[in-house]
């Protein structure tokens, strides 16, 4: 009886952990395949080539991060200003999205497919932003400014060295979050 092979998500999901950690040029079949502990020739069963791989890769990042996203929130309910909350901690909170999200954008400034996926992806992300803003904010300048200011937080804090006097992070965050969600008005 021969060995079993090592399923497609699986050379999937450690390209995606490559990515994260390398970029893109650590996403190499004969690295994956040892890190995996096979060989590279079940490698081909499932993908052509390395492009094939990469272009699995953006298809489950995208679908994670959008697709399952919204499903999640939808299903788990909850006001707009929850669900807002709730995408963005699904989204950029969690160590293997948030790693893959950064990797990719640092990908689409080198790559124009790949940009392009971004600015899907990122649409979608702004479109959810401005539905749900715009359950409580009737000005739509005033809905794009906060989302905007809402998803530069979300990917920007991430990046950010400075400090914040006396205050923790997460206080500033919260802070923003109650500012971007009017969550100050008639207190």
């Amino acid at each position: 009886m021969g060995a079993a092979r090592t399923p497609r998500d699986r050379w999937v999901e450690e390209g995606l952990q490559a990515l994260a950690d390398g970029g893109p040029d650590a996403v190499r079949v004969e690295a994956l395949a040892k890190r995996l502990g096979v060989t590279k020739g079940g490698f081909y069963g499932y993908f052509a080539d390395r492009g094939a791989l990469l272009e699995a890769m953006l298809d489950t990042w995208e679908r994670e991060s959008t697709d399952e996203v919204i499903d999640r929130i939808e299903r788990e309910g909850g006001d707009p200003k929850t669900k807002i909350q709730r995408a963005g901690m699904l989204t950029f909170s969690s160590d293997r999205l948030l790693h893959i999200d950064l990797a990719v954008r640092d990908w689409a400034r080198r790559d124009e497919a790949v940009a392009e996926r971004l600015r899907r992806v990122d649409d979608r992300r702004m479109a959810l932003l401005r539905e749900m803003i715009g359950t409580f904010c009737s000005d739509p300048d005033e809905v794009e400014a906060r989302s905007l200011i809402a998803f530069c937080t979300a990917i920007g804090h991430h990046s950010l060295a400075a400090g914040h006097e006396g205050r923790t992070r997460a206080e500033v965050l919260a802070r923003a979050a109650d500012l971007i969600l009017d969550r100050t008005r008639g207190r």
